[in-house]
């Protein structure tokens, strides 16, 4: 039996007590009834896109990623396009919604938000696990008041048939959802009719030989972590009932006072490496929204979550250590995608002598996610530095606040007009 609890903790931010009495409840609970043996790693990623997006999007993601097309899967009101590196590590589904009049659950998660609604079919879903007994994991997640969509809702809401899926987190508004397979078999996914459609082909092909030309490709490597972003008072039930879902335990959380947040980190039980089920880390303002101006505190988490809504933030990718080009190789990929027309937030930031450097691009107009890249020196195990993490939430937090007021201004024109 697996024993979640006894794995290291670290960083510096004080929980509350409600959280220390929990997690090892949880945690031994969980393992105690077989969830955490049976729920394995993070097996695919669901990303909705608006109309017209997912072409130029899968566009982006191939010359960023190391992701390649493999198929696309049509439904009624649906295109679902699978993206993948190979077996070892998860898929990417990009859905994209033909009829900019679909309304929808995930649809209307975005529409009570400021930038949110701008792109209404544009969000992170959630993540699929891979499971080794589904009617089991289902079972006693159901017996612990979990709750799932029924098959009926799956079918009409166009995801996979063979996907036990999640009713959206009230807290981070993302689904989780469970695959059965065994570790040595393909993930399928039972949905639609499929094909390899020329148009998604060619801008995939395009963006390969692209990024083997700027010698990319062996560069960038597969997903390190996910980072959503919660209002202040969720940050702790939000990490709870992540860890609730799946097989991860709490790697601890750090106090970023310069930016008024903390970033907390979970990693799962059964991989040492990142790479091989990314990390998910979870980020929010240390005060509530309403009380910061009697402090005069930053607040570019909670801003972001009040436009945006609770949602993911940025996918960070991993980048070989080492050199290019007389450059550590995360200068050397971040010139030349910038060189291509993909803009970025800050310079990058960290060094070796640190033990690590870190970036975030600019948000996709597609998905409005971030791409994070960062590179580990020798050993370094952590997933930043304190100023690191300080100086990527403001810088994020700059464009954030652009955006909103972009918002504003267009919501006052509409009024006008």
């Amino acid at each position: 039996m697996s024993h979640s609890y006894a794995l290291e903790r670290h960083g510096d931010k004080e929980n509350s007590a409600f959280f220390e009495q929990y997690l090892p409840r949880l945690l031994e609970e969980r393992d105690r009834l077989g969830l955490t043996d049976m729920i394995r790693e993070i097996d695919a990623l669901m990303i909705t896109v608006d109309p017209g997006r997912s072409i130029e999007y899968i566009g982006e993601l191939c010359l960023m990623t190391p992701y390649h097309y493999l198929v696309t899967l049509e439904s009624e009101s649906h295109f679902t396009h699978v993206l993948r590196v190979n077996m070892d590590y998860p898929d990417l589904l990009v859905r994209e919604v033909k009829d900019p009049n679909t309304r929808g659950i995930f649809r209307s998660l975005n529409e009570v938000y400021p930038i949110g609604a701008k792109k209404p079919n544009s969000r992170y879903i959630g993540e699929v696990l891979r499971v080794t007994d589904l009617h089991g994991v289902v079972e006693l997640q159901k017996s612990r008041e979990f709750r799932f969509f029924s098959q009926d809702d799956i079918r009409k809401l166009e995801l996979p048939g063979n996907l036990a899926v999640s009713k959206p987190s009230p807290y981070t508004h993302n689904i989780v959802a469970y695959l059965e397979r065994p570790a040595d078999a393909l993930r399928v996914y039972s949905l639609g009719l499929s094909s390899i459609r020329s148009d998604v082909q060619d801008v995939y092909l395009a963006a390969k030989e692209l990024q083997a030309k700027l010698k990319l490709d062996d560069l960038i490597l597969p997903i390190d972590h996910l980072a959503t972003r919660v209002y202040s008072q969720n940050r702790e039930v939000a990490i709870l009932e992540w860890l609730s879902w799946s097989s991860y335990y709490y790697w601890g959380s750090f106090d970023i006072k310069d930016q008024n947040s903390s970033t907390n980190v979970t990693k799962s039980v059964h991989f040492s490496s990142e790479l091989r089920s990314p990390a998910k880390v979870f980020t929010a303002n240390n005060t509530p929204y309403f009380v910061n101006h009697l402090d005069g505190l930053p607040s570019p988490t909670e801003n972001f979550v009040r436009n945006y809504g609770p949602r993911l933030h940025h996918i960070a990718l991993a980048v070989r250590d080492g050199e290019r080009g007389g450059k550590e190789n995360i200068d050397y990929v971040v010139g030349e995608i910038a060189r291509q027309g993909k803009s970025f937030l800050l310079d990058v930031i960290g060094s070796k002598e640190e033990g690590l450097k870190q970036i975030f691009s600019s948000a996709s107009e597609h998905s409005s996610l971030i791409i994070e890249y960062v590179q580990r020196f020798g050993d370094f195990e952590g997933f930043f530095t304190k100023q690191n993490v300080a100086e990527l939430t403001h810088a994020a937090g700059v464009e954030e606040e652009l955006n909103s007021l972009q918002a504003e201004m267009g919501a006052g024109r509409a009024v006008t007009h």
